[in-house]
């Protein structure tokens, strides 16, 4: 089964994917993400996308990945992606659901002063391209990909993730962790996933 995670930038996805790969045994966090620095690497500058979704290439190739994965792989993939275009969304995850794989979509969903504040905390000061895309996602989430929101503002990393999992219909394994290794823990998703 792929579990995917959308949602505008700062909504918890990255967060979310990672501690629910924690309390999923054998759960596989697959990030879309590093297709796309593949691409700027491999390509001219002069070929570059602002938006490396806008390369059919990644579309394609991310789509063929986890249909490769979720077709080998007996145990559960976490993807979390944002994705707000709804072509993009039909050429990936539609076709995915629509060729009998097991995907389980979840917009997680804040409010604009929410995701400014988290996208603050992540030192994302001043006007970024991540705070950019706020209103067309909201936008986006509020009118054509609307289905199975998980509101965020005022619930906590531990209660989204128990929320992703019910509603999907896995068992989750206790988190003995204490607070402040929960903290450093989350600190270093964070830190690895800044780009």
């Amino acid at each position: 089964m792929i579990i995917w995670l959308n949602g505008a930038f700062g909504s918890g996805k990255t967060t979310s994917a990672f501690e629910l790969k924690r309390r999923l045994p054998n759960s596989f966090v697959y990030d879309p993400e590093n297709i796309g620095y593949f691409i700027r690497e491999n390509i001219p500058k002069e070929l570059h996308e602002a938006n490396f979704q806008d390369h059919e290439q990644w579309r394609i190739f991310n789509y063929e990945m986890l249909k490769y994965i979720s077709n080998t792989y007996d145990h559960t993939i976490i993807v979390p992606m944002t994705i707000f275009n709804p072509q993009y969304y039909e050429e990936i995850i539609q076709r995915l659901i629509d060729e009998g794989i097991s995907l389980k979509h979840y917009i997680l969903y804040a409010d604009k002063s929410t995701l400014l504040k988290r996208l603050n905390k992540r030192l994302e000061r001043g006007e970024t391209w991540a705070k950019s895309q706020i209103d067309p996602c909201i936008e986006i989430f509020n009118t054509e990909i609307t289905e199975e929101k998980i509101i965020t503002d005022n619930k906590s990393i531990d209660s989204v993730v128990e929320e992703i999992a019910k509603r999907s219909g896995v068992n989750l394994l206790p988190d003995n962790r204490t607070y402040a290794k929960k903290m450093i823990d989350r600190m270093i998703v964070l830190i690895k996933h800044i780009r």
